[in-house]
């Protein structure tokens, strides 16, 4: 195969209109990235080890937080370089490599709050065949599917994109390397890897994102079925972590991807910010307040390493 890409490197430009605020910036990223990290692997590893938290729920809600580990690792310690350097270089093979991640970690994470969705619809709309039917194997088949497709889908965009010319221009006004920023930078025509990226997004995000629409309807229906305010208030307890996580995810992912990236840069780079670096810390701190299964789990361990230093 003929290496058509001339450039060897790119030019992340980063946050140029805030060079004064770098510092804090800086900063404010090391302390998200900090908080992603410890509050994900700490879920990650309450699911895994409890022995109370060993449900299909809690199994999937694991699979979430090394999914957002993935999404911040990808993105945030390089942006602290970038910001760090006010622009940075990044070869080739890297910006490749980064873009790999990010497009396998949004399919993932979409992939994964769907079928969190339907985890959630059986247990409330069909709680008699609940436990047949989320037994252990098909947790395990469907979370192996959202990351299986996740990384199929993010090989062939970079396959794509491989094929694509880049001639003269190599500076990215971003601060890492997402697709539209990159193909606006191609000489040859990115019409295919364009068909590729709808394609995904039409099966990935939006008709996965009308399946929890649908399924937290026919949820909705069920508990305004029950007949105590308890019972209705419980059963909503069960899906309102979930509901909160998916709101904040596709409520930046569409405003983002609805906004013309020329035109409002700035409110891009926000945004895409606010999905890569914050919101994987959003979603330990949302899930840890509305579960008090987690919560429990988490003040117990807590309790117990306090003990232990005493």
């Amino acid at each position: 195969m003929v290496n058509k890409t001339f450039l060897s490197e790119f030019f992340l430009m980063g946050f140029q209109n805030l060079h004064q605020y770098h510092a804090l910036l800086l900063l404010l990223v090391l302390v998200v990235y900090l908080g992603t990290v410890i509050g994900n692997v700490l879920i990650f590893l309450l699911v895994s080890t409890n022995h109370s938290l060993q449900s299909p729920v809690n199994f999937f809600l694991g699979q979430l937080s090394l999914c957002d580990l993935l999404i911040s690792t990808n993105v945030a310690p390089n942006s602290m370089h970038v910001i760090l350097k006010n622009g940075s270089h990044i070869s080739f093979q890297g910006c490749l490599i980064q873009l790999f991640f990010f497009g396998a970690s949004a399919v993932i994470e979409c992939s994964l709050l769907t079928v969190m969705s339907y985890d959630r619809y059986l247990a409330i709309c069909n709680p008699l065949h609940y436990t047949s039917t989320m037994n252990f194997r098909l947790p395990c088949y469907l979370a192996l599917w959202s990351w299986i497709s996740g990384c199929i889908c993010a090989s062939i965009t970079d396959l794509i994109v491989l094929q694509l010319k880049f001639c003269y221009k190599n500076v990215i006004d971003h601060f890492f390397c997402d697709l539209g920023p990159i193909i606006e930078l191609s000489c040859s025509d990115p019409a295919v890897v364009r068909i590729e990226v709808s394609i995904v997004t039409l099966v990935f995000g939006l008709f996965q994102f009308f399946f929890i629409i649908v399924s937290y309807i026919c949820i909705l229906r069920s508990i305004l079925q029950i007949s105590s305010s308890l019972g209705r208030q419980k059963a909503f307890s069960t899906c309102s972590a979930h509901l909160t996580v998916v709101s904040i995810y596709y409520g930046t992912l569409i405003i983002l991807y609805m906004i013309p990236g020329k035109s409002y840069v700035n409110l891009n780079k926000a945004l895409s910010f606010l999905n890569t670096v914050v919101t994987p810390l959003f979603n330990p701190i949302i899930y840890s307040l509305r579960s008090t299964e987690i919560r429990r789990a988490m003040t117990k361990l807590l309790c117990l390493n306090a003990e232990r230093y005493k």
